[in-house]
């Protein structure tokens, strides 16, 4: 859960949201490098006499040439790494559906016989204590811990997007087109998203709540959801 005067991502609670974290420092630290490169050279350009003699700046070219692709090349190739691991979903244990609808999610277990539900967000009059405003709801969306997940998405009406950031999850919602993505949860904890798509009118009104539950737990609240 993101913080006030946050400056940092939220921690990272799956394997692509740590490679994400850590790229994003990545490609920090060589902006970085970057920008205190080109205010040395502004400074010693701005400190220095100029001079008028015409000079062979060949090898100062060839840097100038080589060194920027090397840049690019450094950046590239994590990111489509990053990139092709988050594409990649291999022989999840659990398979889920969520439809984006105006505006609440319909979440489907399809590996149960009968276990789907309608998840809309608690009004502000009726939240408990320690729960947080628009970002509660009756229904959450329990998954196991550990486990390798696949979440088909869908709409049924306009275009929504299913967005869980600690997760490293954002896929579209689009009506007649089926969207899959996979994460998987690396500790138990209550992960908060919301719909980042505008939807309509009441597109501020559709989060997403993920519980992550030990295995045990999970199958006991499976059971009594299916009864």
């Amino acid at each position: 859960m993101a913080n006030h005067s946050q400056f940092g991502f939220q921690d990272a609670s799956s394997p692509i949201m740590e490679e994400l974290v850590e790229f994003h420092d990545h490609a920090l630290m060589v902006a970085l490098a970057i920008c205190s490169l080109v205010l040395y050279l502004l400074t010693l350009m701005l400190l220095e006499k100029l001079s008028s003699s015409t000079v062979d700046a060949q090898e100062i070219e060839l840097i100038w040439t080589i060194l920027p692709a090397i840049v690019l090349i450094l950046l590239a190739l994590p990111s489509l790494q990053i990139l092709y691991m988050m594409d990649e979903i291999d022989e999840p244990d659990l398979t889920l559906k969520a439809i984006g609808r105006q505006w609440y999610w319909t979440y489907e277990y399809t590996d149960f016989k009968d276990l789907s539900f309608d998840s809309y967000m608690i009004p502000t009059t009726d939240l408990l204590p320690g729960h947080f405003r628009l970002l509660e709801v009756d229904h959450r969306l329990v998954v196991p811990t550990e486990t390798p997940i696949r979440i088909i998405v869908t709409a049924s009406d306009v275009l929504h997007s299913w967005a869980v950031p600690t997760l490293g999850v954002k896929t579209d919602a689009i009506p007649g087109r089926l969207n899959q993505t996979s994460f998987t949860a690396t500790r138990p904890g209550i992960f908060y998203g919301q719909c980042s798509e505008i939807c309509g009118a009441n597109h501020s009104y559709m989060p997403i709540v993920v519980e992550s539950t030990p295995l045990p737990y999970f199958e006991s609240w499976s059971s009594l959801m299916s009864l």
